[in-house]
């Protein structure tokens, strides 16, 4: 007796849990702003500089996602791409998909301070005021 009841109980558990993964799975894969015949309305008013920068922006993505490993590492040069096509585009934070905005944020933030050091660095190592000559 005591075991039916219990095959039950882990029988509805089991099909509450499945249950559950599958509504949580078809949220995550739903696409952004619902119906596919809405984003292609809403395609319509985007430039055609706009789209091409957002397909670049999916594609290199797609291209680190191609890597065969469990966690595909990011190499400086996928970092930088991912942060230039993402200046171009209005909505990337909808288009983008492998790491957290504010780690592309953080990435563009790092950026930014390189190109800021590098030129901030002085032309050369002599000092600007030419040294006194004793007569």
């Amino acid at each position: 007796m005591i075991r039916s009841h219990m095959g039950r109980w882990l029988k509805r558990q089991t099909q509450r849990a499945v249950q559950y993964t599958e509504a949580r799975f078809k949220r995550w894969t739903q696409l952004p702003g619902g119906h596919l015949a809405t984003g292609a309305i809403a395609d319509l008013t985007r430039s055609k500089a706009e789209l091409i920068a957002e397909n670049a922006f999916l594609r290199q993505q797609l291209i680190v996602l191609q890597r065969q490993t469990k966690r595909p590492p990011l190499t400086p040069w996928d970092r930088a791409l991912l942060v230039l096509f993402a200046s171009r585009l209005r909505r990337w934070r909808q288009a983008l998909h492998i790491v957290k905005p504010d780690t592309l944020l953080k990435w563009h933030r790092q950026g930014f301070r390189l190109f800021w050091r590098r030129k901030s660095r002085p032309k050369s190592c002599e000092p600007r005021i030419p040294r006194k000559r004793l007569p």
